[in-house]
C-alpha cells in the first residue's frame, strides 16, 4: 500500500483512507463496472457536489472502466480501493480541469435533464478556455479558475465484465454488432436504410459543433462499411475541427483514394485546416511573446534595486 501511495503522489494525487473496506484489492480489467458515492469539495472544504443529496435524492455514480470517461482521474483512483472502502483523494489541477463539465452533466442527470444540455455548441476543451457559462455560478468560477479538488469516494460494488448487461451507450462497436445480429438479412436492409440518415445527422452535428459525436458515429459506420466515402469525409472534417491534424489527413487521403473526383473538395478542406493551424500558432506565439515580455520587464526592474539598501 505504501508503494501505491508513492505512485499516486508522483501523479499529483494524495490518498487518505477514511475507512479501509473489506477483503483483498479487487482486479479491475477494462469493462469492470464500479458503483460509488462521491463528494467533491474545494481544498477549503466548500462542497460542490454530493451524490447522496444531488437533485434531492441519493444516487451513486456508476462507471464502466476503459470507456474513456471525461474525468479519467476517477478511474485512476477507484482501482486503488476495496469494496466498502471510503477514501479521500486530493488531486492536482491537471486532473480536475474538466470537472466543471462533468459536474454540469451530473447535475442535469440528477434533475432529469439531458446530460449535454448547455454543451451543444462547443466542445469540452473549448468551453474550458472560453467564457461559456455552465449555468451554475460555482462551476463558472471553477472553470475560470481551475484548482485542485478533493474527491471523497465510497466504493459500493465492483462487478467484473460479463456479470451485468451493458447499456447500448457503453458497448463497443464489436459488442453492438454482436447484440444486433448483423448477419440477419432484415438487419442488413434496415441498416442500409439507416446509414444515410445517420450521415445526414452527422452533417447537422458538424454545423452545431458536436464534433466528437460525429467522430463516434462515423467510426461506427466505417467499422461496418469500410468504403463509405461520406463517412470518411465527415470524420475528416470533425478531426480537423478538434485539431487532430494527422487523423484528418488520413481520412481525407482515404476519400481521394476511394473517389478521386472529390480531390478538389478535399484540397479545399486541407487548405482551411492549414489556415486555422497557422492562425492558432500565430496567436499562441503572440501570447507567449507577451508573457515573456512581461517577465523580462519584471526581472529588469528587480535587478536595478540593491539587495542591501534598496537604492538604485
Amino acid at each position: 500500500m505504501e508503494e501505491l501511495a508513492v505512485k499516486l503522489n508522483s501523479e499529483g494525487i494524495q490518498k487518505r483512507v477514511i475507512s479501509p473496506g473489506k477483503g483483498d484489492l479487487p482486479v479491475f480489467p477494462d469493462g469492470t463496472k464500479v458503483s460509488f458515492h462521491y463528494r467533491t469539495t474545494l481544498c477549503d472544504g466548500t462542497v460542490l457536489d454530493d451524490s447522496r443529496s444531488m437533485g434531492g435524492k441519493s444516487r451513486p455514480m456508476e462507471l464502466i472502466l476503459g470507456k474513456k470517461f471525461k474525468l479519467p482521474v476517477w478511474e485512476r483512483v477507484v482501482i486503488t480501493m476495496r469494496e466498502g472502502e471510503m477514501a479521500e483523494f486530493t488531486c492536482d489541477t491537471k486532473h480536475t480541469a474538466l470537472y466543471p463539465l462533468v459536474s454540469q452533466s451530473l447535475r442535469n442527470i440528477s434533475v432529469g435533464k439531458d446530460p449535454l444540455q448547455g454543451q451543444r455548441h462547443c466542445c469540452g476543451i473549448a468551453q474550458i478556455h472560453s467564457h461559456h457559462s455552465l449555468g451554475h455560478q460555482d462551476l463558472d468560477n471553477l472553470q475560470a479558475n481551475p484548482q485542485p479538488l478533493v474527491f471523497t469516494l465510497e466504493l459500493l460494488q465492483v462487478m467484473p465484465p460479463g456479470s451485468f448487461r451493458l447499456d447500448t451507450w457503453a458497448m463497443s462497436d464489436e459488442e453492438k454488432l454482436e447484440a444486433e445480429r448483423p448477419g440477419d438479412e432484415a438487419w442488413v436492409r434496415l441498416d442500409e436504410m439507416i446509414t444515410p440518415l445517420l450521415l445526414n445527422y452527422c452533417q447537422c452535428q458538424i454545423m452545431q459543433g458536436q464534433y466528437y459525436e460525429v467522430l463516434d458515429h462515423c467510426s461506427s459506420i466505417l467499422y461496418k462499411y469500410e468504403d463509405n466515402v461520406k463517412a470518411y469525409f465527415k470524420r475528416g472534417k470533425a478531426h480537423s475541427a478538434v485539431w487532430n491534424e494527422a487523423e484528418a489527413r488520413a481520412d481525407f487521403a482515404k476519400v481521394v483514394e476511394l473517389d478521386p473526383s472529390l480531390e478538389p473538395s478535399v484540397a479545399r478542406e486541407l487548405r482551411q485546416m492549414e489556415e486555422r493551424i497557422r492562425a492558432k500558432q500565430k496567436e499562441e506565439k503572440g501570447r507567449y511573446k507577451s508573457l515573456f515580455s512581461h517577465s523580462g520587464t519584471a526581472s529588469t526592474t528587480a535587478s536595478t534595486v540593491s539587495p542591501v539598501d534598496g537604492k538604485e
